[in-house]
């Protein structure tokens, strides 16, 4: 049966003021509704409730998770009405994706040996929403036509980033309903590469982002980490054998934070690529990989973000509840959370200024990345 696993478990600290540890990124209402304005700060929406909004009519709604921090259960259920409690997978502390991915396929395969499940993130803005369904259906059939298979989405770039993995395209695969031209065995993953490197990705036309979005059948999850990363399989086996009984929630708050913190392509797909590539015989796994070729947008920084604004005559973004008076003023974001207040610019482009009732950040928007370096010197309290 299908399944979907959205994590939703960030920090969100490069779009820190308006990100805290209270209320992270995947939960701030501060995206404009889809069909809306952009920009428009009247009814705007959370990056959760989007990712959970498109995989409706393709998963049942009992057939959807979302993983996340423990301590934002009911903020996760107050966001999304419909949802159990028993629908909310909570980690008492980050181990990173390969372990957030590894303790849903120990939840699923337990109770539904045959489960395939999606996962997918609280990180995206994607459209249209209709292409990525379909692109979706064909990563499920992927995996019920051969259980073996790891399927992976990329993201056809549009410019040479730096700041993504890329997925090298292989052999096309055939015979599979809709995957004609879309699906293809995975030649290899490049973590991040400077920048004539991404460059020439990008001229080859066989390579794509990697999305951090996957489709797999739990059990197959489950043998390729007992494979790869044995340490973490043996602590998710201790889990699922007390799940649903007494004890579970202490074996997991026991176990779960002592399990290696490592994504799951350097723990699985990676090896499991380089595996299929070298064996003789037919091999264990299959790594795939189905071509997106739609608008993706990470939402992880104040930059990305601006993106989802209207820009003014002179490129300025503006969102919020609070007022903007500008001159010679050009390409600057500015998010005003303080109804009653005025920011005004005058003689500056390319900053970043976030205000908040109780913190204030202006940076250049070439610094953005660097806000993680700021954010871990600031007091506990602020953060």
């Amino acid at each position: 049966m299908r399944h979907a696993m959205i994590m939703a478990g960030g920090a969100g600290t490069r779009l820190w003021p308006l990100s805290r540890k209270g209320l992270p990124k995947q939960l701030l209402r501060f995206i404009p509704r889809p069909g809306g304005k952009r920009g428009d700060s009247k009814d705007p929406t959370s990056l959760l409730a989007i990712a959970a909004r498109r995989i409706e009519g393709i998963i049942p709604l009992g057939n959807r998770y979302i993983c996340t921090a423990e301590q934002y259960r009911e903020a996760v259920l107050d966001e999304l009405p419909g949802y159990k409690d028993s629908q909310v997978i909570g980690e008492p502390v980050a181990r990173d994706t390969v372990n957030a991915i590894g303790l849903t396929a120990a939840i699923l395969a337990k109770n539904d040996p045959e489960a395939i499940f999606a996962v997918l993130t609280a990180d995206h803005i994607i459209e249209p929403i209709d292409a990525f369904r379909e692109r979706l259906d064909i990563g499920f059939k992927l995996v019920e036509d051969d259980p073996r298979r790891l399927v992976t989405f990329s993201i056809k770039p549009t410019y040479p980033a730096t700041g993504f993995g890329y997925v090298e395209r292989g052999t096309p695969i055939r015979g599979v309903p809709g995957a004609e031209k879309k699906a293809f065995h995975v030649a290899r993953f490049v973590e991040k590469p400077d920048l004539p490197r991404a460059e020439a990705y990008v001229r080859s036309g066989e390579f794509a982002w990697n999305s951090g979005m996957f489709v797999w059948r739990a059990s197959t999850f489950l043998e390729a980490l007992e494979k790869f990363k044995p340490e973490s399989h043996a602590g998710l086996m201790e889990i699922q054998a007390a799940w649903g009984k007494r004890g579970a929630k202490s074996t997991l708050e026991r176990v779960y934070p002592t399990l290696p913190k490592i994504s799951v392509d350097y723990a699985v797909l990676e090896p499991a690529a380089k595996s299929s590539a070298s064996a003789k015989s037919t091999p264990k796994f299959s790594v795939c990989t189905v071509l997106m070729d739609l608008t993706w947008l990470d939402v992880g920084s104040w930059p990305s973000y601006a993106e989802t604004i209207e820009p003014d005559a002179d490129a300025n973004r503006h969102t919020g509840v609070g007022r903007l008076a500008s001159h010679a003023a050009k390409n600057n974001l500015i998010v005003n959370d303080v109804k009653g207040h005025t920011i005004a610019l005058l003689g500056v482009d390319d900053l970043i200024v976030i205000h908040t009732q109780d913190a204030t950040l202006i940076m250049p928007r070439s610094k953005a990345e660097d806000l993680k370096k700021l954010h871990e010197k600031l007091d506990e309290r602020i953060r």
